[in-house]
């Protein structure tokens, strides 16, 4: 295991004269240290205090041994950044994925950072990640994985150190086998080490939901500054999975159109909007969105194109970019993903006057109920459904309006805004706190 702090390197071209390097566009540490400089120029922090918000406190690199289930000996690599404990734990998921890199831990890890601090909870940011393909391995063998990787972070993560989460590829099931792993190592029962846990295992009502719901608040608070009704509001969402799915469904079940779903192997359309709870019983019997008769099929490409109220990008990275943002025709951007634009498309979406509700607020939903797992499991006493949601939107919908209300004070957009309004708590946290020495 190594341990080491890192300086970020570098700052992608964002000037519209120059042609851009598509590989550091999409480098997700770089775009977020593009964001971090602006919010951090505009707050007129000093250079040392900058330094230390920008560096992620540690890193860790793990090898992890696995014997597969045809007896070969494979070694996996894993990692755990945690990028600030100032206001509290670090929090943040772990993912399991071919594509997993330390730059994508990093850029994650800060954007936790930024996320718990924009809606206000006592969280600090920290991410991890498994590079493996899931797809290929067997049940057996992500729990070998899962329980190995725990095992090798035991001294790092914590109820009040680094409390991970599900995240790409992972799901309740890898959060009971780390709480379990993590609990044999301490020798009692840790409910509190990790959230998004089965219900039966100390997990909370309304968890599942929570990002696609905060999705939804962020999402009603928008139109109305438009003066949409939510009847009338046209969205089209990219992503079928836990977020852009139950986002869907709970934007649908509010009165909303959802015209398009756009998905990895298609896309379809229907201006009247598609039945969302036929289109998951259909994916659930087919394994995919293709074939659904309540919908007609389009290029998946150009569906992000469609004229409409709402897009929610709920899928992946550096789906909106410096190639493409100019033909966004949303009224609305809901960032349901970590990252779907990046820092070159910022301006050409504020020039287009796309009223942005960027991902650390829009898809906060899932570490704030996350939150209130981890208080319900260090109290020991568990919240029913209604009282959940309730919390959720009143944090949603307070934060939505202290980043607008920002934005419209210092004349910046609404991602300039959360970043400056991040920073700055986060900030404020440090020098009360004083530097150790």
């Amino acid at each position: 295991m190594t341990i080491e702090t890192i300086t970020p390197h570098g700052t992608p071209t964002t000037g519209s004269s120059a042609q851009p390097d598509m590989s550091r566009e999409f480098n997700p540490w770089l775009a977020a240290e593009v964001r971090f400089d602006r919010a951090a120029e505009l707050l007129g922090l000093d250079d040392g205090l900058r330094k230390l918000l920008k560096t992620p406190g540690m890193e860790v690199t793990v090898n992890i041994p696995v014997m597969m289930d045809d007896g070969r000996l494979e070694v996996f690599t894993g990692y755990r950044v945690q990028h600030s404990i100032a206001r509290g734990p670090a929090k943040g998921g772990i993912r399991f994925s071919p594509d997993v890199t330390l730059d994508e831990v990093r850029a994650l890890a800060s954007w936790m950072t930024w996320k718990c601090s924009v809606v206000n909870i006592p969280f600090g940011g920290g991410k991890g990640g498994v590079i493996c393909d899931p797809s290929i391995l067997s049940r057996n063998e992500v729990e070998r994985i899962t329980r190995r990787y725990t095992a090798e972070l035991i001294d790092v993560i914590g109820p009040e150190r680094d409390v991970p989460a599900p995240d790409m590829n992972t799901n309740e099931q890898t959060m009971a086998w780390i709480m379990d792993t993590y609990s044999m190592h301490k020798r009692t029962t840790v409910t509190a080490v990790v959230t998004g846990k089965p219900l039966n295992l100390g997990g909370s009502k309304g968890r599942p939901e929570a990002t696609g719901r905060g999705c939804l608040f962020v999402t009603l608070q928008a139109l109305r500054r438009f003066h949409i009704d939510p009847s009338e509001a046209r969205v089209v969402v990219q992503g079928f999975g836990n977020v852009g799915g139950l986002g869907a469904k709970l934007m649908r079940k509010a009165g909303m159109k959802v015209i398009s779903i756009i998905e990895w192997d298609g896309a379809l359309y229907n201006e009247h909007g598609l039945d969302i709870e036929a289109l998951m019983a259909h994916r659930q019997k087919t394994g995919s969105i293709n074939g659904f008769e309540g919908g007609e099929a389009i290029d998946r490409h150009e569906a992000m194109f469609l004229d409409c109220d709402v897009l929610v990008p709920a899928a992946k990275e550096n789906v909106v970019h410096s190639q493409n943002a100019a033909k966004i025709k949303a009224k609305i951007m809901t960032e349901g993903a970590n990252g779907p634009t990046t820092a070159v498309a910022d301006k050409i979406l504020a020039e287009k006057g796309v009223f942005v509700i960027p991902d650390i607020l829009a898809n906060a939903g899932g570490v704030t109920v996350s939150y209130f797992e981890w208080v319900q499991d260090r109290q020991g006493y568990f919240w029913n459904e209604q009282l959940v949601n309730g919390r959720l939107e009143e944090i949603m919908v307070n934060s939505f309006k202290d980043v607008v209300e920002y934005a419209e004070r210092h004349h910046v957009d609404n991602r300039t805004a959360a970043y400056m309004l991040a920073l700055d708590r986060v900030a404020f946290a440090i020098k009360l706190r004083g530097i150790y020495a």
